[in-house]
């Protein structure tokens, strides 16, 4: 059984790069089965809503140095997503879909994307267009909402820091990771298998 542990041989890399019927085919059936894959058990529609943050720096802090906006920057940053992923937002947005739980929204369901001065894009991942719509748009509605409830007080925002949400979001017709994907990652999984198998598991003659 050593040659199962054994490198290959100068011979067996130079064969496996010249069979291009192997790279051909092998590619072909990879990308196929990437896309039955697709099909057979598709990923959720992902739908997006937008919401602008405006820390008004110059407001916020007209005498001080970078360095000092830079750490309010920060420190105002993590407020703001501590809001977006807090149980009362995210509870809020379970009372308005009954057809998700707290659970759900905690493991993957929602994605924040952006976290800075700007534009804060919310996804949302559903199997249904329409759910996935509602919840990105109910996510970053009660995010604003909340920032407008809970700045200047003692543990919330500035007193300077605006939201809006400037974007609500649409059905999806796209899926969260394209076919493509599917494509390239089968085709790459089905070459890597059969180099491995070719170069470390053919029976030397």
């Amino acid at each position: 059984m050593t040659w199962l542990f054994s490198p290959p041989s100068i011979d067996d890399l130079i064969r496996l790069l010249k069979a291009w019927r192997f790279w051909s085919i092998g590619a072909l059936i990879g990308a196929l089965l990437g896309a039955a894959v697709y099909y057979i058990v598709p990923p959720p529609y992902r739908a997006h809503a937008t919401v602008l943050v405006d820390f008004n720096l110059e407001q916020a802090w007209p005498k001080e140095t970078d360095r000092q906006q830079f750490y309010y920057l920060e420190r105002e940053t993590r407020k703001l997503e501590e809001i977006a992923w807090s149980d009362m937002v995210l509870e809020t947005v379970v009372e308005t879909n009954r057809n998700v739980t707290l659970q759900d929204l905690q493991n993957g369901k929602l994605v924040l994307s952006q976290p800075a001065e700007g534009g804060w894009h919310f996804y949302a991942d559903d199997h249904d267009p329409e759910q996935a719509a509602a919840l990105a748009s109910t996510w970053s509605e009660v995010f604003a909402e909340q920032i407008y409830f809970r700045k200047g007080t003692t543990e919330g925002p500035n007193s300077f820091i605006e939201a809006s949400q400037t974007q609500t979001a649409q059905a999806p017709r796209d899926r969260s990771i394209a076919l493509s994907t599917y494509l390239f990652v089968g085709a790459v999984v089905f070459l890597t298998i059969g180099s491995f198998l070719v170069l470390f598991l053919h029976k030397p003659q």
